[in-house]
This record gives structure tokens, C-alpha cells and sequence, in this order.
């Protein structure tokens, strides 16, 4: 059996697309949910359009911070929000996975691609990234965006 070459996770959230796909869009949303359990957040570049950039780290008070950069590739609005997402120092100079503390077979940058359907008056979301589920697993990663997602659906349930 081989791994499969991205993880895929699908969930269904009780909450109209529209309002799904806004908890995507904008920073301060964002730092209500996009981190793993017991981390935090926060946005040092935000530019919410194709061909934007942004700078975020993640800050986990049990480990090490992390800073991420990517760039927006195509935003359908409410439909899909496709970007790049790769590790960087707090300046968003690249920075390679290993010497960012990562598994040394995480990709120098990965592709995610995240797409939100109506269905029912609720919202089924799909997330794509481009690193084999078997490294997302052993990383963290898969169940860190496990985590980000039960704590959007916390979010989403207390509006």
C-alpha cells in the first residue's frame, strides 16, 4: 500500500458557506482559530487577494514558534481559497524545513487548497496539502489541521 501523495480532510460545518469561507478571509477571524489546541497566532503580513502575501507564526508555549509565509494563487469567493504555504524566519525569508525544526522529508513549499460547498444549508469544507499524508501525520501537521478545524466549528457555533 502506498501513501497517499496529499492529505485530504473533509469535514461538515452547521453554518452557512458565506460565513465559513469569511472565517478564511480575514486576520482577526483567524486568530480566533488557526492554530492548534493551546497554541496561538498571530499575522505579521495579510493581503487577502491573488498574488497577496502573508506572514504568520504559530506559537506553541510547549514547543518552538513557528513562522510560516505563502502567497495567495486564486481565491473564488465563497468558494475556494488556493495558497502557498512555506516556513520562514520572522522576516519571511525562506527557511528550510529541517532547519526550521521540521522532518527533514517535509517539501520546501506546499500547496493548499481548501474549497467550500453548499450543502443543506451547511457548509462542507475540503482542505488539500501537497506533502504525503504519512509525513502530515508523523509531523503533526494532520492533526494539528484536525484541531484548527474542530476549533472553527467552535468559532462558527458561537455566532
Amino acid at each position: 500500500m502506498s501513501a497517499k501523495a496529499e492529505v485530504v480532510i473533509t469535514r461538515i460545518f452547521d453554518a452557512p458557506r458565506e460565513l465559513v469561507f469569511k472565517a478564511w478571509t480575514d486576520p482577526e477571524d483567524l486568530a480566533q482559530w488557526y492554530a492548534p489546541k493551546g497554541c496561538t497566532v498571530d499575522f505579521y503580513t495579510f493581503d487577502f487577494r491573488p498574488g497577496g502575501a502573508f506572514l504568520h507564526c504559530i506559537r506553541n508555549p510547549a514547543s518552538h514558534d513557528c513562522f510560516c509565509k505563502g502567497t495567495y494563487r486564486e481565491i473564488v469567493v465563497p468558494q475556494r481559497i488556493v495558497y502557498s504555504l512555506s516556513f520562514s524566519d520572522e522576516y519571511g525569508a525562506f527557511v528550510e524545513p529541517a532547519d526550521a525544526g521540521m522532518d527533514p522529508d517535509w517539501p520546501r513549499e506546499t500547496i493548499v487548497t481548501v474549497t467550500f460547498t453548499e450543502q443543506d444549508g451547511k457548509t462542507k469544507l475540503s482542505l488539500h496539502q501537497t506533502v504525503l499524508e504519512s509525513v502530515a501525520k508523523r509531523t503533526g501537521a494532520y492533526p494539528s489541521w484536525i484541531e484548527m478545524l474542530e476549533r472553527l466549528a467552535g468559532e462558527l457555533a458561537a455566532l
